[in-house]
């Protein structure tokens, strides 16, 4: 199963016990998520105690080939986003 952000808003609010609501869940959600996705559009890295760091790292500009035409081509450098998972959620996940 796939986790998205409904299932987590809808996780949030089990475990608000009434003391949000749905919407304000929601907004929660959202709000960490814009404060991710600016921080890492900035090049900052984003650290999440006990779970990973997420990171931008700059590729350098490569050279490819059109799939349809055989053509080679140089790719422009771009940056990409990278997970390292912590060693707290890395023990959890190879439990036995």
């Amino acid at each position: 199963m796939t986790v998205t952000k409904a299932h987590i808003v809808e996780r949030l609010f089990q475990r608000a016990y009434g003391k949000l609501t749905k919407t304000d869940c929601a907004r929660i959600v959202e709000t960490i998520f814009e404060i991710m996705k600016q921080s890492l559009e900035n090049g900052e890295d984003v650290l999440i105690s006990g779970f990973g760091k997420f990171a931008v790292r700059a590729k350098s500009p490569r050279r490819g080939r059109n799939p349809q035409t055989g053509e080679a081509m140089m790719l422009p450098g771009r940056r990409v986003v990278t997970f390292r998972c912590s060693s707290v959620l890395r023990n959890k996940m190879n439990a036995e």
